[in-house]
């Protein structure tokens, strides 16, 4: 990865030289178009990185990005067919293996020094500016809510070129000109009704330099996009016959497992005379800081592992939540690291408020989380008698995991090959590398064998990249029924200085802005608006989990703002869209959206709360009302309503399902979700120990999708698989307050309220 780290440590000035106006090898690098990295074989066509057609006419298209419950392939591959002209029934997709072609331009775009909300056609700019980096360092990477953000016009033109470029091939054939052919259901018809079919075609147009100057199709005459479609993976999952990471299976397979220092330290000693001795171990593999264990079948390993006694080195980082937890709160008297939002002068009003202005202080805590995937890390690798690796990997960032797994085993990313399957879940959790190269280890170690590496739920919570604990100080004052100051501190580990630390050894400088996002970046007009971010140094691994930054700050601030708004003696949704509706209009539209969905002008119901919260994440509003009501057997969450702008609406049924899941996994971690530590291990190990909503506790939802969103151009897309997480605790929360009088500023709120189960 020495690369990635040499390009790393120049981000900052070819993006500042890019902005300006470019230089040579930034505007090269705008331009060039990467190789195609297909080889699709005998009767088989490549048209360009994203498209494979045969000769009976079956399309594939190739999805840059990860397929892990979210929809992306199946609306990534709408993107294709749409320009295409293919019939939705005859496409079946792939994920695209490692290369640089399925680049993620959008990436680096939600590190731009603004608000996202504030959409100006010269930011915009920016944005397509910094599109070359990820390109050069062949950022494959599914994450921040940007699959669609990026392929939005990426795919489009995949399937316009294609289109294109097949018409040329039939032109030839026919020998008319292309503009007088035009394209249906898979086939080039000609003016006189000939037509020729895009399987007969594909070896020929493959030949050709790809059409590249196309006019993509108005939304009028989309046939796909912007209405629900049948999901492509569906039919596979509901069947059993799609293949995630777990259900990979080779000939001569062996199965093993791993075990870890739980304390996330390395490994003094270990003795397997147990474990070795037992029917059907193969081999104990010594890892450094743990072990595998290779037997005859997966729970044989498990028991294995657990008959290997070790003695483990102690943690760098303090082994309990209370230290771990005063470290963080400590880190707030510390220098801020980040001022990313400074309007006014919050601190002087605060110091000296005018008359008549109410005084509003609170400190929020929230703790550490773990992703918890359905399916635990896994992968299976095969070390081949000419040296060459193979790899079947659930993940999100396929370069990554290959060079990774090349760093560790000595074997040159050349000589690896790398397949992503369907993930069993991903929330950030998978676009780490560990489970892949360990994968690689493991196989290096019995080569000729394949070699399936399952973790145990056990070893997946204990060796996960916690979403980080985090501390808020917020102050505020309130005159009349509006908020004139308000402050924020918020201390937390850095997410993306440990990420960045692990992928290339080089923690990036200055300002944080995914330490703050969600609470310095939100469109809420205040006249003295100060946000700091103070950055805790501890070495207990964190990582990126579902909305990121997000996921804290939203409870912080939406909390924050109702404590506001009942400081004011005004209703918490009018109070919002005082604040929202002239800083931004597509939110305060959302805001009246979720209200006249849930009824709030209306009587409560009997026995109920309400509560509101809004977060801008993403590129993507959205607002939600939870309802909560007392029953016999404790509070339950009874109804939800979602109001969210895309921007453009791709997919409404996908949208749909993406709120009721974001809201779902903030609600799951708003009343349970906690990760606590002894001795500098996780205390929870496993889902009794790390409870979520399951479908008798889980509220009825109501979503609307809507489309103001738009920016300047009006073509905006937002992401859909992160922004319905952030609202969901602040309205919990605030609909706890509206039913009891208690207010809830710690999570879980298990620990303060008895929820029915």
């Amino acid at each position: 990865m020495g690369r990635l780290a040499k390009y790393t440590r120049r981000a900052f000035l070819i993006t500042s030289a890019a902005v300006a106006g470019g230089v040579a090898f930034g505007v090269y690098e705008s331009w060039r178009v990467p190789p195609n990295p297909l080889r699709p074989g005998e009767g088989r066509a490549a048209l360009n990185p994203w498209l494979i057609i045969a000769r009976d006419g079956a399309v594939t298209i190739v999805t840059p990005r990860a397929e892990m419950g979210q929809g992306t392939q199946t609306t990534l591959a709408a993107l294709v067919a749409e320009e295409l002209d293919v019939a939705w029934e005859a496409i079946a997709t792939i994920h695209g293996p490692p290369a640089e072609a399925y680049y993620n331009g959008a990436i680096m775009g939600l590190g731009q020094p603004f608000r996202d909300y504030d959409i100006r056609p010269w930011r915009e700019k920016i944005r397509e500016a910094t599109d070359f980096l990820p390109k050069m360092l062949s950022l494959q990477v599914t994450g921040g809510s940007t699959s669609m953000i990026d392929g939005f016009a990426k795919m489009r033109l995949a399937g316009a070129s294609a289109r294109e470029t097949l018409k040329l091939a039939a032109a030839k054939r026919l020998g008319v000109p292309a503009e007088t052919l035009r394209t249906e259901a898979g086939r080039v018809i000609a003016p006189d009704g000939q037509a020729l079919t895009y399987g007969t075609l594909a070896e020929e147009a493959a030949k050709l330099d790809p059409v590249r100057d196309v006019v993509l199709r108005p939304p009028a005459q989309w046939r796909y996009l912007r209405r629900p479609m049948p999901r492509l993976d569906m039919a596979a999952k509901c069947t059993g016959t799609a293949t995630f990471g777990a259900d990979v299976t080779l000939p001569g397979m062996k199965f093993a497992t791993v075990r870890m220092n739980p304390a996330r330290a390395g490994m003094k000693s270990f003795d397997a005379g147990a474990a070795e001795g037992m029917a059907g171990v193969e081999k104990i593999v010594d890892l450094g800081d743990g072990i595998a264990v290779i037997a005859s079948n997966t729970w044989l390993a498990f028991r294995a592992a657990e008959a290997v006694e070790i003695e483990w080195e102690p943690p760098a980082y303090p082994g309990e939540t209370d230290a771990l937890e005063a470290e963080i709160a400590a880190a707030l008297d510390a220098p801020a690291n980040s001022h990313l939002r400074d309007e006014g002068n919050a601190a002087r009003v605060l110091e000296s408020p005018p008359e008549g202005a109410v005084a509003v202080e609170a400190e929020y805590r929230l703790p550490w989380l773990a992703h918890a995937c359905m399916e635990p890390m896994n992968a299976t690798a095969h070390l081949d008698d000419t040296g060459h690796l193979t790899i079947w990997s659930p993940n999100q960032a396929p370069v990554l995991a290959r060079d990774k797994a090349a760093e560790a085993t000595g074997i040159s990313a050349d000589d690896i090959t790398l397949h992503t399957t369907f993930l069993g879940g991903g929330f950030g959790r998978r676009a780490e590398y560990d489970f892949t190269v360990l994968a690689a280890r493991v196989a290096a170690a019995v080569p000729g064998v394949p070699v399936k590496v399952m973790w145990s739920r056990e070893e997946d919570m204990a060796h996960d990249f916690y979403r980080p604990a985090a501390v808020a100080r917020m102050r505020g004052l309130v005159q009349g029924e509006k908020a004139i100051a308000l402050e924020a501190r918020v201390a937390a580990p850095s997410v993306t200085r440990q990420s960045m630390q692990r992928i290339s050894g080089f923690a990036p400088p200055g300002p944080d802005k995914g330490h703050v996002e969600g609470i310095a970046d939100q469109p809420y007009a205040i006249a003295n608006y100060s946000v700091y971010g103070h950055l805790a140094d501890i070495a207990l691994p964190v990582g990126f989990w579902r909305s990121v930054g997000n996921s804290f700050n939203g409870f912080f601030h939406e909390s924050f703002i109702d404590e506001l708004a009942h400081a004011a003696g005004a209703d918490p949704l009018a109070f919002r869209l005082v604040h929202i509706r002239p800083e931004h209009a597509p939110s305060a539209q959302l805001l009246e959206k979720v209200g006249e969905m849930a009824g709030w002008e209306a009587a409560k119901r009997p026995g109920t709360g309400r509560g509101v919260a809004f977060t801008y994440s993403f590129g993507t509003p959205v607002a939600q009302v939870i309802e909560v009501g007392e029953s016999p057997g404790g509070i339950r969450i009874t109804r939800a309503f979602i109001a969210v702008d895309p921007g453009i609406a791709l997919d409404p049924a996908i949208i749909e399902a993406q709120m009721e899941s974001g809201l779902l996994f903030g609600l799951s971690a708003a009343v349970f979700g906690e990760i606590t530590f002894a001795g500098g291990a996780a205390e929870q190990a496993n889902f009794p120990d790390y409870e979520v909503l399951r479908i008798h506790n889980a509220p009825k939802i109501a979503v609307a999708i809507l489309e103001n969103n738009r920016g300047p151009g009006g073509s905006r897309i937002g992401g859909i698989g992160e922004p319905g997480t952030p609202p969901a605790a602040p309205a919990l929360a605030n609909a706890l307050f509206d039913l009891t009088g208690k207010r809830p500023r710690r999570l879980p709120l298990m620990r303060d309220f008895d929820f029915f189960l």
